[in-house]
Parts: C-alpha cells; sequence; structure tokens
C-alpha cells in the first residue's frame, strides 16, 4: 500500500488493502474481460483468415478501451460495467501518445527478453558440450527464473506507468517520480 505520498489514491475504509476493499468489483471485471476473451477466441476459431484480422482488432479495440480498468476500479467508486466505460470515456477524452509509452516499454522488454534466452542457450550449449547434466539442468532453471523475473518487472513498470497516466488524466497532476512535461507527451489532450 502507498504510505508517505499520494497518487491520487483514495484509502479504504478499514484496514483491509485496496484490492481486498474491492475484490468484488474486480471479479466482476475479471469475469466480463474473460468472458470477452473467451467469446472473441470461439469467433476466431470460427471463421477464415480475413474474420480472424477483424477479430483480431476487436481484440485490441478491447484492450485499449480497457486500458485504464484497474486504476478506475481502485480508484473510484464504480462497479466493473461502469469502470470499464469510464476506462474508454478517458481514453477517449485523453487520447494521445499514451499507447505508445506501452509499446516503448514492451519493446524495451523485448529486447530483454532476447537477451535473456541467449544468454539461456548459449549456457545450456556450453553445459552441454561440456556433457554435465547437472549445469545443463541449472542453466534451464536459471533461465525460466530470469524470463520470470524479467516478466514480473514488465508487468509491474506497466502497472506504476497506467496508474500515473490515469493521475494524470483525471486531474492533471504528475505522480511523484513522474516529470508533468513528459506525462503532457505521453498522454495529450485531443483537439
Amino acid at each position: 500500500m502507498c504510505r508517505g505520498y499520494s497518487i491520487g489514491w483514495r484509502r479504504p475504509s478499514s484496514s483491509r488493502g485496496f484490492a481486498t476493499a474491492r475484490i468484488g468489483v474486480i471479479a466482476g471485471y475479471a469475469a466480463i474481460a474473460a468472458t470477452v476473451g473467451v467469446i472473441l477466441r470461439a469467433i476466431q476459431e470460427r471463421v477464415g483468415f480475413i474474420g480472424r484480422i477483424i477479430v483480431g482488432l476487436l481484440g485490441v479495440g478491447w484492450s485499449i478501451a480497457t486500458y485504464l480498468v484497474v486504476p478506475v476500479l481502485v480508484v473510484r467508486d464504480v462497479g466493473p460495467v461502469d469502470a470499464v466505460k469510464e476506462s474508454a470515456l478517458l481514453l477517449k477524452k485523453t487520447w494521445g501518445e499514451n499507447l505508445i509509452g506501452q509499446a516503448g516499454l514492451a519493446t524495451a522488454f523485448a529486447f530483454i527478453f532476447v537477451a535473456v534466452i541467449f544468454a539461456g542457450v548459449f549456457l545450456s550449449l556450453v553445459a552441454a558440450m561440456g556433457h554435465s547434466i547437472g549445469l545443463f539442468v541449472t542453466a534451464l532453471v536459471l533461465t525460466v527464473l530470469a524470463l520470470g523475473l524479467t516478466a514480473l518487472v514488465q508487468s509491474a513498470l506497466a502497472g506504476i506507468y497506467e496508474a500515473a497516466l490515469y493521475r494524470y488524466a483525471t486531474t492533471g497532476q504528475a505522480a511523484l517520480g513522474f516529470d508533468s512535461e513528459t506525462l503532457q507527451l505521453a498522454f495529450r489532450r485531443k483537439k
């Protein structure tokens, strides 16, 4: 839980954490997101090539529209359907380069993932050439752990970026540790 400084989030009335206090709403959104995913996947499996492209674009549209749902669920006292609507409205109202920021983060981590995989393959080949099963298994385990840690860091940074963008979109103020001018570039108001 954030203590000592505020990024625009309200503290829950009880001692439970943010997510615990909103578990029903979060579960409701998870059910909606899962249902949409299953429906899109079912349609994608039944249509031809062009249909798959269209369903893929619908999936991207859903992802974009629900980009700010989690911060909305945490900060505002709304249900999952209203959170999806508010997320889409916020994105529409403040449409800008925020998607480029996420794409930049994804691209940077793609390079990190490739580097980890190459290092893992290299270590595994060295172990295989040395005929050391123990070293080979160790190289594989370390590679899997490094990939998991990299995914965890990427997810955490994406969540921090998402929360900072939400705060800037709703209040016009940058969160602690973020530059207002940088966020203005990431979230330009639509003209």
